[in-house]
């Protein structure tokens, strides 16, 4: 287990020196990089006032709409009664 764990280490190592990932520069061509900066891809701006607002509204919606949906379809709900008697 001892001479696995030192062959895993020694081509870790090697691995990244060899890639030099503290000398890559970002490349501003790519897609996944924007000249304007960061938050410049997304539609809505995370630093305003209201964020915090329109987020948390947006994630309840999503989460309760389902439980609304299904409890306005179930049977119980169009009838007004119980299904267990």
């Amino acid at each position: 287990m001892q001479m696995l764990s030192r062959a895993a280490a020694r081509t870790t190592t090697s691995l990244v020196s060899r890639r030099g990932f503290h000398a890559t520069r970002a490349r501003l061509s790519s897609p996944y990089h924007y000249p304007e900066g960061p938050y410049s891809n997304i539609p809505f701006n995370p630093r305003s006032k209201w964020f915090g607002v329109g987020f948390w509204t947006f994630a309840a919606t999503g989460f309760f709409a389902p439980f609304g949906i299904a409890g306005a379809s179930s049977p119980s709900a169009a009838t007004g009664v119980s299904p267990i008697q």
